[in-house]
């Protein structure tokens, strides 16, 4: 089983060591998680600033 990572810029989870989204850094050092279904209608994906469906970590370090 690969490590999950999450993006240092963009919080996407993934288990590359750049991001798929946004190509940065990602980190093994990361808590929590919410699960995007449909950004378009997501409160959370509106206060988190994301723009697509996905995995994100809530902190990540």
């Amino acid at each position: 089983m690969k490590i999950q990572k999450a993006c240092k810029h963009c919080s996407f989870i993934s288990e590359e060591e750049t991001c798929p989204l946004c190509g940065n850094q990602t980190s093994k050092d990361w808590q929590g998680y919410v699960i995007i279904l449909d950004h378009t209608k997501s409160e959370i994906a509106k206060r988190m600033g994301i723009n697509v469906n996905g995995k994100f970590a809530l902190r990540v370090r």
